[in-house]
């Protein structure tokens, strides 16, 4: 599609543009849309890719450009292969153009992806073994089934040790998604898994891996990227997406056992991912709600930085809740009271039930609660009905389900997962048609809080979004992923746009934890959630 010359174009713009020259004339900024990116084409050469976090649409004349582009990393050979000149026509401009959205078939799979070579260390000087040479494979899996409960629960404790346990990364939650067909090729998440094994068979890493066709179910939200590559003519799925589906919880992603050789393995393991994109021929490889410490390492390889936001609650050893709620200023302490004071005028009564306690029944009833929030809220189901029946049979008492029963009847419910310091609030849901006020309240972060305390666990993580959560005891806290973009010229402005939304995220968590009611900010919790700032801010 063509238009004539000096005719006007409606494009997006901002800092990745390339600079404008005097000679360029630029239109008056109209309507922003925020968190979209496009492409712009200049004669059929791509000119730029635009993407801002509060988009500007600009109207770029056509006989504004000079005659040679003033972007000298987009003169020579373009993404598709093709070879161009700086020298630009200006008769004509051709506009955004549409390929194929569906995503690719995916490739085959060889199973073995590299070899990779160690010296063993630390050895003392001189011994023997000194110079003695390991071999560590890595190779991938199309089923976490192919892979033993224990080898992979012992990478998964090794990496962040008791104290941090995180349930979801267990053999049995993920084992779980596959078997109840709720993550698996049918519904767009086929299992990649990597797994790196010495010269024994000894399993040393293992690393939870998705080749992925849409952005659904990942919570780090991606599909203006998608839109982007779409307009470009390229294909952004498949992707690959090294996550827990369809849990949006910090925790590590590259799970290695604690052994003398385990930097060198996480570093094999990286590398595999990354040839895997190469192999696979994907757009780019997605890790998200890694570990900070992760997170800042795979900066060094290559990987571009994101960060998001969510809200937890921490426990400063209260003895029970009414300590917590002294915490707090008079007026949300009395509107909590009050929103508790409802459950019992509604005739409805609290339980915890852990492990054996929840029995069939109560997931039948829990899973037409959450089939009734997906449907009013999302229209769609991540989850089948089997997930939870064979999550429950195999983590036991890391489950926490609150029900909520008017009489005999089940009316509603809350899922939890226990870790090894922390309570994580999952998925809420009702009975259709019912109404029950400040229920969503109890059932959500004041029983989980209550339980915490009993449990002496340090913190509540209550999921991504919702700032009610803020008048309710819960504080923002930076949440990380990482992206490997293939593709040199999206990869650079995407960093771009990320400095910028990174730059917003902690502008807005600052701003609530300087005008939260909650006055019990100390200088060590300021410093470990803005290490940026280095207290100069104080």
């Amino acid at each position: 599609m063509f238009a004539p010359s000096g005719s006007e174009r409606k494009v997006s713009s901002l800092d990745a543009l390339p600079e404008l020259h005097s000679s360029q004339r630029i239109i008056t900024p109209v309507a922003f849309h925020p968190l979209d990116l496009d492409i712009v084409f200049f004669g059929a050469k791509v000119l730029s890719l635009a993407t801002t976090l509060e988009r500007d649409s600009l109207k770029l004349k056509a006989t504004a450009f000079p005659k040679r582009l003033l972007f000298p990393k987009l003169q020579g050979k373009s993404a598709s292969g093709q070879y161009f000149h700086g020298t630009a026509r200006t008769s004509r401009v051709k506009a955004l153009f549409w390929g194929p959205k569906k995503a690719a078939e995916p490739p085959e799979m060889d199973y073995l992806l590299k070899d990779f070579i160690l010296t063993e260390f630390p050895l003392k000087e001189g011994s023997p073994n000194a110079d003695k040479v390991k071999k560590i494979s890595v190779s991938v899996v199309s089923s976490i089934l192919e892979v033993s409960p224990k080898d992979w629960d012992a990478c998964n404790l090794d990496a962040v040790g008791p104290g941090n346990f995180n349930p979801f990364l267990t053999h049995g939650f993920l084992s779980s998604l596959e078997e109840s067909g709720s993550a698996v090729k049918e519904t767009g998440w086929i299992p990649r898994h990597i797994i790196a094994r010495n010269e024994c068979e000894n399993i040393l890493g293992v690393v939870p891996l998705y080749l992925k066709s849409h952005s659904y179910g990942e919570f780090v939200f991606d599909h203006s990227w998608a839109d982007a590559y779409y307009s470009y003519g390229a294909r952004y799925y498949p992707k690959l997406q090294c996550s827990v589906p369809f849990t949006p919880v910090t925790g590590q992603r590259i799970l290695v056992r604690n052994t003398p050789i385990k930097d060198q393995v996480f570093d094999f393991l990286v590398l595999a991912m990354k040839d895997l994109a190469v192999k696979f021929q994907v757009s780019s490889l997605h890790i998200t709600f890694p570990s900070a410490s992760e997170w800042h390492r795979l900066k060094e390889k290559g990987f571009l930085q994101r960060t998001g936001m969510q809200y937890h609650w921490k426990n400063r050893n209260y003895k029970n809740f009414d300590e917590f709620l002294m915490d707090m200023k008079q007026s949300k302490r009395k509107n909590i009271r009050q929103e508790r004071k409802k459950i019992s005028t509604q005739n409805l009564t609290m339980k915890r039930l852990r492990g054996y306690e929840i029995k069939a029944r109560h997931w039948d009833a829990f899973y037409d609660f959450y089939r009734n929030t997906t449907d009013n809220k999302w229209g769609s189901a991540y989850l089948t009905r089997e997930f939870f029946h064979i999550m429950g049979s195999k983590l036991g008492d890391h489950i926490l389900l609150v029900a909520a029963e008017e009489g005999d009847e089940l009316v509603a419910g809350a899922l939890n997962l226990i870790g090894g310091d922390a309570i994580f609030g999952r998925l809420w849901g009702c009975l259709p048609r019912a109404y029950y006020p400040s229920l969503h309240f109890e059932a959500c972060y004041y029983q989980a809080i209550e339980a915490a305390i009993e449990l002496n666990l340090s913190t509540v993580e209550a999921g991504a979004q919702g700032e009610h959560k803020i008048q309710r005891g819960y504080l923002p806290v930076t949440t990380y992923s990482c992206h490997y973009i293939l593709d040199e010229g999206f990869r650079e402005v995407i960093d771009n746009f990320l400095v910028r939304e990174t730059a917003q995220v902690n502008v807005l968590i600052l701003r609530i934890f300087t005008t939260h009611p909650r006055i019990l900010f100390d200088r060590v919790l300021l410093v470990q959630s803005f290490s940026f700032y280095r207290l100069r801010w104080l």
